[in-house]
């Protein structure tokens, strides 16, 4: 029987190809996510391409949007970095098609992928074939979350790893042990997927264990989230499903730390 590399419905991570879907979701069932209330679902890419699009919208300068219309799992969005040494891709969203991979190319295509944490693991085995087997870079603490193996992983260790042009990866722990974030210097940017969660508001952030259960961090991890980012000079932050500070995100960064601190007074 022919095997066949299932997606979730509930989080978007493929999983290893097999002949039936798995009978469980390691990320959905974790305390951080949860199983849809209708039970554990699956589908593939190839069904997901037939009723869904991917639309990309470019947010600021060299920076781009890629999300999956109509909504789909946990409503994810990747980020496009255009830069002199070669484009970055900033998370990962589950549907990829032909679309897709034609205007990325138009924009220079994709040198590596940099995964924040597990709930944005989605296809990157489909996306990195996609764009020659590029790297996708995991931070090793959160390894064991993979739903699928691929030679284009590269688990990188320690508590930063520098790309090309002074780009950085910064691991902040907190939402997962390897969560992390990526520092732009050229564009005095901070990408944080939901490592640090831009708030609605656009003028605060947000540090979880998991947003949907809604269990906080403790002061421990709030506060190393703080010391990692500290050092970096930045003015804007991007952060997910659409939620972005352009401006004074510094200042933003250091009252919601002060706020979330006060209440363990």
């Amino acid at each position: 029987m022919e095997k066949t590399a299932y997606i979730c419905h509930g989080c978007g991570v493929e999983y290893e190809p097999s002949e039936h879907p798995p009978d469980h979701c390691r990320i959905c069932e974790d305390e951080r996510q949860y199983v849809p209330v209708e039970g554990q679902g699956w589908t593939t890419l190839q069904a997901l391409r037939r009723t869904h699009k991917n639309m990309i919208e470019k947010v600021s300068g060299n920076l781009y949007a890629l999300y999956t219309v109509p909504h789909f799992a946990i409503g994810q969005r990747a980020h496009l970095l255009v830069t002199a040494g070669g484009n970055i891709l900033w998370d990962c969203i589950s549907n990829i098609d032909e679309s897709t991979v034609d205007l990325v190319g138009r924009l220079g295509g994709i040198k590596a992928i940099c995964i924040s944490h597990p709930h944005y693991f989605s296809t990157l085995a489909e996306w990195s074939r996609a764009f020659g087997d590029v790297p996708v870079y995991v931070h090793a603490s959160d390894a064991e979350w993979l739903g699928r193996k691929t030679n284009s992983v590269v688990l990188w260790e320690g508590e930063d790893r520098t790309l090309w042009d002074g780009i950085r990866i910064i691991r902040c722990g907190g939402h997962f042990p390897g969560a992390n974030i990526l520092w732009w210097p050229s564009q005095r940017a901070l990408l944080t997927g939901d490592t640090i969660q831009v708030c609605p508001d656009r003028k605060t952030v947000s540090f979880m264990y998991s947003y949907p259960n809604m269990i906080p961090l403790p002061k421990k991890d709030i506060l190393r989230i703080s010391q990692s980012v500290e050092p970096l000079p930045y003015d804007a932050m991007f952060g997910a499903f659409g939620r972005y500070i352009l401006t004074g995100a510094r200042q933003a960064m250091a009252r919601s730390v002060k706020r979330y601190l006060s209440i363990f007074e």
